[in-house]
């Protein structure tokens, strides 16, 4: 790995983590303000303020890795990798895949067609049933990150560590490598719930586009536009949350070379994840959206 290119790598993060910090901290502002003002528990309010608190906990925890990666490397293996940062970093990938995965049951539930029984059952109750979803999620997420400190993790030994990357040497026990790796599995459960739900919103939403535009008001339909937006959203959140989950396995397996271009590559692409999802969250809800454009001065002046 060039200096130049870890210089490239190290610009490229910084930014997703400066975004990361101020669309997650507007969030967690906004709606712990809204929350104070309405004295009430709203559970949109709740859910967008866990998911921008697990997020920034994410960024911060990428944010500690990659900055010593670069800047410290000698003091990686002692510092970030050992049990007690390896449970909080469980912890908040864990969470941030579970809350990511409420939104979108959330959005699943208000917005899809369906005129089944238990759907419709679940779509009058989610408003009630989200706190409790919360809670499931973080305990989930508790006890994978619990079993991951349990498990122990993978021996290294770096060497040549200033050289270039292809003259280090990397020993990893492939036993303990594939136990931490199966205990991160549990994380396929939030994915199938994710890509079921998700599935669901595309065959309601691509259903209801195809009624609208056959009838007489075609796409001019005030709700049919909503229902595209609502569309837009959701495959973008499928994307961020793919690729957050495969970046992520990716780097569980400890096999990627450490100061490597795919080590450097699989972290930006994890720490596109909450800043990127939380700022489409923002761009897609009217009520945060134009004070954040405010904030940011993206709206133009009249």
């Amino acid at each position: 790995m060039t200096s130049l290119s870890t210089i490239f790598h190290m610009i490229l993060m910084s930014a997703e983590f400066f975004i990361g910090i101020i669309v997650n901290g507007f969030l967690i502002i906004m709606n712990c303000n809204d929350l104070v003002k309405s004295r009430k528990l709203i559970p949109m309010e709740i859910l967008l303020l866990c998911i921008g608190i697990s997020r920034f906990g994410l960024q911060t925890m990428l944010m500690v890795q990659c900055f010593f990666s670069v800047f410290f490397p000698l003091a990686y293996d002692a510092n970030i990798y050992n049990a007690k940062m390896m449970f909080f970093w469980m912890l908040f990938s864990a969470i941030s895949l579970w809350f990511a995965t409420c939104l979108c049951v959330f959005y699943c539930l208000k917005i899809s067609g369906f005129t089944h029984t238990y759907f419709l059952w679940l779509k009058f109750r989610i408003s009630k049933l989200i706190l409790w979803l919360l809670l499931v999620s973080f305990l989930a997420s508790l006890g994978t990150a619990a079993v991951c400190v349990v498990v122990e993790l993978p021996k290294t030994e770096y060497d040549g560590i200033f050289k270039n990357s292809t003259q280090n040497r990397t020993t990893v026990n492939t036993k303990k490598n594939n136990d931490l790796l199966l205990v991160n599995l549990a994380l396929v459960l939030p994915l199938t719930i994710f890509v079921m739900c998700t599935s669901m919103l595309f065959i309601s939403l691509y259903k209801h586009t195809h009624r609208m535009q056959s009838g007489a008001h075609g796409f001019s339909n005030a709700k049919t536009e909503a229902h595209l937006n609502a569309l837009r959203t959701i495959i973008t959140f499928f994307c961020f949350f793919i690729s957050y989950f495969a970046a992520f396995m990716a780097n569980m397996t400890f096999r990627i070379p450490y100061r490597s271009h795919q080590f450097f590559v699989v972290k930006e692409i994890m720490a596109a994840f909450p800043a990127g999802h939380s700022f489409i969250i923002i761009l897609s809800n009217s009520k945060l959206q134009q004070p954040f454009r405010r904030i940011s001065c993206l709206k133009k002046k009249e």
